[in-house]
C-alpha cells in the first residue's frame, strides 16, 4: 500500500512559477513509476506528466511541455512538478499518481494509487 500527500499548490500570478511535492510512504516506491495529473470544474481529470520508476523516463502532456518538469527523488521518497510560466488555463487540482508498473502512464485508469490533490490558481 502506498499513500501519497501532495503539497506546494497555491495562487500565482499568470507567468509565475511553483513546485509541487508528492511524499510517498512505503518502501516500495522507487519501483513505482509515478504521474501528475489535473482536473479543473467541469472538465475531466488530465495527464499532464510522468516519470519512471528511475527518472530515466519522462513525457508530458503537448499543454505543459516546455513549461513544466517532472523529477523525483527515491531517496526521498518524493516526486516534484516544477511549473513556470503559469497561465490561467493550468488551473486545476493537482493530483499525483503511482503506477505499479515501473514506467507510468498517461492513462489514469493504469495507476493504483492517488493523493488527495492540491489546488492551484493562476491569476490573469
Amino acid at each position: 500500500q502506498v499513500q501519497l500527500v501532495e503539497s506546494g499548490g497555491g495562487l500565482v500570478q499568470a507567468g509565475g512559477s511553483l513546485r509541487l511535492s508528492c511524499a510517498a510512504s512505503g518502501r516500495t516506491f522507487s519501483t513505482y513509476g509515478m504521474g501528475w495529473f489535473r482536473q479543473a470544474p467541469g472538465k475531466e481529470r488530465e495527464f499532464v506528466a510522468r516519470i519512471s520508476w528511475s527518472g530515466g523516463t519522462t513525457a508530458y502532456a503537448d499543454s505543459v511541455k516546455g513549461r513544466f518538469t517532472i523529477s523525483r527523488d527515491n531517496a526521498k521518497n518524493t516526486v516534484y512538478l516544477q511549473m513556470n510560466s503559469l497561465k490561467p488555463e493550468d488551473t486545476a487540482v493537482y493530483y499525483c499518481a503511482a503506477d505499479k508498473s515501473y514506467y507510468g502512464d498517461s492513462d489514469p485508469g493504469k495507476y493504483d494509487y492517488w493523493g488527495q490533490g492540491t489546488q492551484v490558481t493562476v491569476a490573469s
